[in-house]
């Protein structure tokens, strides 16, 4: 057994189980070595680490969390219908790269999955109908991009959900169908509604969006001019 390992997979585990305390007690060597974790906020708490050390344009993580009915078959067949649960926390800092962390039931999933498409599929069209519908978007800017929204991002997406069908053995990646449209639809609305009552916020997250794509595209016109005269 290897204490760091498991030290970060139970305060993983501590992160995103609200409340609850683990400890870990390594009596092996002539020192005892122990560990205790327990985050009453939750995720929230572990996108507030991830994003230490960074430049943060707003101090507190967007928090989003919803359920909704699910149905799915199991094993025989039987189309049963039982809630999932979706928590979300993000934050952006002043960085160029994104860092999304995803998670089924507690078990990390490092290459996403459905819930992952559905969370970007949502955020990318809450920043463009809020940029659009409050002028932040002039009609000369280009339409904001994936890429553009996710720039400067970290977040955390967990999912608890009865019957979560894998990709692989190890889980990498979450394959159930139903669930894109559900993550999808809970944080538009959360984003949506994190907007509306944090308009001062929602503007300097969706002007840094505005400049990253402001930025692309004048790095896409340099290319052409560059391609141009080459030839």
């Amino acid at each position: 057994f290897q204490f760091p390992k498991l030290a970060a997979r139970l305060r993983e585990l501590a992160f995103l189980n609200p409340g609850l305390e683990i400890t870990l007690t390594d009596e092996r060597g002539e020192q005892v070595q122990s560990e205790r974790w327990i985050y009453k906020l939750g995720i929230e708490e572990f996108v507030r680490q991830l994003g230490e050390n960074k430049q943060l344009l707003h101090p507190k993580p967007i928090v989003i969390a919803g359920k909704r009915p699910v149905t799915f078959k199991n094993k025989d067949q039987t189309e049963i219908t039982d809630d999932m649960f979706v928590d979300v926390v993000l934050q952006y800092n002043d960085s160029y790269n994104d860092q999304i962390l995803c998670y089924t039931n507690a078990i990390p999933n490092p290459d996403g999955g459905t819930h992952s498409t559905g969370f970007r599929t949502a955020l990318t069209r809450a920043i463009n109908q809020y940029a659009k519908a409050n002028k932040i978007l002039k009609d000369k800017d280009p339409a904001l991009s994936g890429d553009d929204v996710r720039e400067g991002l970290v977040c955390v997406i967990s999912v608890k959900m009865p019957n979560p069908r894998f990709s692989s053995q190890t889980k990498d990646k979450l394959v159930n169908t139903e669930i894109e449209g559900v993550v999808s639809s809970i944080v538009y609305e959360g984003l949506m509604q994190y907007f509306d009552e944090n308009p001062t916020l929602a503007r300097k997250v969706i002007e840094k969006s505005v400049n990253a794509a402001r930025a692309r595209e004048a790095a896409r016109k340099a290319r052409e001019t560059v391609r141009k005269s080459a030839l």
